[in-house]
């Protein structure tokens, strides 16, 4: 069955149908605890949005269930969005879920910029004060560059395509003009700016929105967080250590407050003892150049991955029909196996 076909199950009846991001997230929630599904980032260059989700099949003989795009920066790659959209989709009719980024250009450079000089700009308080400020010149700035891309998420979401939208990503981080202002006024705001535009001004209502904070003080976190109104997903890019403390997990679980939980950006594929350990990550997306890294990820131990029960890869994402379903059997061997644990949608029962 194709992932499509999984949407159209997991929604309610028409008369009363949930409305969007359920889908996407209700299969996140459905698993979580039991189960993760792996990832792959696409980034540069844009016009080969498969180079390195292939380098995963070359591998492990799987596609990762998760295939991460970006709207990207550069001329070259803003040059083909649209390459990189047209492969979001043929990933999803695949059975994948689809997840993108955007490193974007500040609104005081053009749509294409550099890293160093464009998206590491740091911008003053009075140019961030006048960004936050509706109507002002640079907040209509901004907001005609989210244009730019809503005609492509709009294709998307048309051709029944539900992603998984990550924008202003490891905000409470100051590596990015986005980034690092805490508080009601800082980077979080510039993210509800992101969401009421492009949901209430532009009606794109079929995304699911991925908050995203890097591995520094968990402790500061909280400062950043939108509100439950603005998230679907609430995720960590683990880079200052490899796999995230337990007190970063814990932290997380409180912010999301039973929103699924992921793992955004990470340089080694999680093993799955450490999966198993912390076990409400709902998604894992590698990072391309440290995936090429063979002592942080050596085939052995990408493939011990990927090929574990509780992982999901491509294709394996459709829902099983008599999930919690009731159930009745003529005999059990004991009370302690039901008939029920046939179709609950854990591994282990």
């Amino acid at each position: 069955m194709m992932l499509s076909a999984l949407l159209l199950v997991a929604t309610a009846p028409a008369a009363q149908a949930a409305p969007p991001p359920r889908p996407v997230v209700d299969l996140l929630n459905r698993i979580s605890g039991t189960a993760t599904i792996s990832g792959m980032h696409n980034k540069e260059p844009n016009s080969d949005p498969t180079r390195h989700t292939a380098k995963v099949h070359a591998i492990t003989g799987r596609y990762p269930g998760l295939w991460g795009g970006d709207f990207l920066f550069a001329q070259d790659d803003v040059n083909h969005r649209q390459t990189m959209v047209d492969q979001a989709k043929t990933e999803w009719r695949n059975g994948s879920l689809v997840t993108l980024t955007w490193h974007v250009c500040p609104p005081t450079r053009p749509t294409a910029c550099g890293w160093d000089a464009g998206v590491q700009d740091d911008l003053t308080d009075a140019q961030w004060t006048q960004l936050i400020t509706n109507g002002t010149a640079l907040n209509n700035a901004w907001k005609s560059r989210l244009d730019e891309i809503a005609p492509f998420l709009r294709q998307l979401l048309d051709a029944g395509v539900q992603p998984l939208f990550r924008p202003l990503h490891e905000m409470n981080d100051g590596w990015s003009w986005w980034g690092g202002r805490p508080g009601a006024n800082g980077s979080r705001r510039l993210y509800q700016i992101t969401y009421d535009h492009l949901v209430r001004a532009r009606g794109l209502t079929g995304m699911a929105w991925v908050w995203n904070v890097k591995d520094l003080d968990p402790a500061g976190i909280a400062a950043y967080y939108p509100g439950a109104a603005y998230a679907d997903v609430v995720s960590l890019d683990a880079w200052n250590s490899f796999w995230p403390s337990q007190t970063y997990y814990t932290t997380l679980k409180q912010i999301a407050a039973g929103k699924p939980l992921a793992l955004a950006e990470v340089g080694r594929v999680p093993s799955p003892q450490e999966l198993a350990g912390q076990p409400d990550w709902t998604y894992f997306m590698a990072w391309p150049e440290f995936f090429d890294d063979k002592q942080l990820n050596p085939d052995t131990a990408v493939r011990a991955t990927y090929h574990h029960p509780r992982v999901l890869n491509q294709g394996e994402l459709t829902p099983n029909l008599a999930q919690d379903r009731p159930a009745r059997s003529t005999a059990t061997e004991s009370p302690a196996y039901p008939p029920t644990n046939a179709f609950d949608g854990k591994r282990a029962t």
